[in-house]
Parts: structure tokens; sequence; C-alpha cells
């Protein structure tokens, strides 16, 4: 990914030319060694032909061609042991080279948004956020208070004025005149007869008042 969007750096193109160049040669050496053992394999086939055929000298002379193929086998898995160890130091190396790079890549794509992101600019926003959410709040608060309810009345003018509405209440109720109850209706028993309520006396304002009615009359 790396090297598609900032191209292969040259180390790592060089790392895997290398990397193949020895596995070319580890396979160029197996196979001599291959060719090798069967040569020295051969050697011993015609080591036995010779002892049998009573030819001793040619029979060591095959024996010690024997160990000559032998020795160049022996160092020929030296030399793949030291390509073996090379490979792999090789190969933790360009791990490790392709992991810094990667990292160093991190590091210049963060700090190239660090560099675009201003922490001045980063206060003023969130100063800007903290303002408009105080603003709102404001409106949320005064739109939620019911009409009215927001004018401040004095509880001492309150209460007085309670107090001489309760007054002139009691007031108007002490000057209304008394209301005489209407008499409850007496109950006769069956068969008795409701004796005549007894004539009052007339005052003398009374008697005076139907005097005079009669001589107006006359």
């Amino acid at each position: 990914m790396f090297s598609r969007l900032f191209g292969k750096p040259k180390e790592q193109t060089n790392a895997v030319a290398t990397l193949d160049k020895l596995n070319e040669t580890l396979e160029m050496l197996e196979k001599k060694e291959k060719v090798l053992l069967k040569k020295a394999a051969a050697e011993v086939e015609k080591a036995k032909e010779f002892t049998r055929a009573k030819n001793k000298r040619a029979a060591i002379q095959c024996l010690k061609r024997k160990r000559l193929y032998e020795q160049q086998v022996e160092q020929l898995g030296n030399f793949q042991l030291r390509i073996h160890d090379q490979m792999i130091m090789l190969e933790g190396a360009k791990a490790t080279t392709e992991t810094v790079d990667a990292l160093r890549t991190g590091a210049a794509a963060m700090k190239a948004m660090q560099k675009a992101t201003n922490i001045d600019d980063v206060d003023k926003t969130m100063d800007e956020i903290n303002e408009q959410t105080e603003n709102m709040k404001q409106i949320q608060e005064a739109l939620a208070t019911p009409i009215g309810a927001a004018a401040d009345f004095d509880e001492d003018e309150l209460e007085a004025e309670l107090e001489e509405l309760e007054g002139a209440e009691l007031e108007e109720q002490l000057l209304q005149p008394a209301t005489t109850a209407p008499a409850a209706p007496v109950h006769v028993p069956a068969g008795r007869v409701p004796a005549r309520p007894v004539p009052q006396k007339n005052t003398a304002e009374e008697d005076e008042l139907a005097a005079l009615q009669a001589e107006m009359a006359m």
C-alpha cells in the first residue's frame, strides 16, 4: 500500500533482488551436492567391483575419490548454511526496513494532519460551540417560560391587598340586613282543629295611623 502511494524504496528493491540471487545460488549448490553424492556412490560401487576382482590398488583409488566428493559435499553444505543465514538476516532486515518505512509514513501523515489542525483553531471552534450551546439554552428557557410568569411582584404588597379585600368583605357582610327565616309549617294531628292565633295588641303608633286613615276617608 505504501509502495503504491509513495513508491518502492531503493533499499527494499535491492533487498528483494539480493534474496532472489541468494535463492538461485542455494538451488545451484543443492544441485551440485546431489551430483557429488551420486559420484561418491558410484565410486563405492567401483571399489566393490575392484575388490571382487582382487584389484586392491584400483579399489583404494575409488575410495579416495569418494572421500574427495564427500569433502566437497560437506563444503557445499557449509555454503548452504551460510546462504540460509544470510537469507534469514536479510529477510529480517527487510521486514525491519518495511516496518520503519511504514512508521515513518504514518508519522509524516500524522504531522501533516496536525499541521492542518492548529490547536488555536481547535480552541476557537470549541469556544464557538460553547457559545452557541449557551445561546440555544437561553432561547429554549425563554420559550418554555409561561406568559406573565416572568413579572416580579412584591409578596408583601400582595399580602396587604388580600387583607384589605378580606376586611371589606367582612364589613359588607355585617352591613347586610338580617333576613327572617320562614316559619316552619305546623303539623296538626288528624282529628284536631288548630287553635286560632291570639291577635296581638296594636302599638300607639299603629292606632294613630289607623285614626288618621279613618279621618281621611270621611
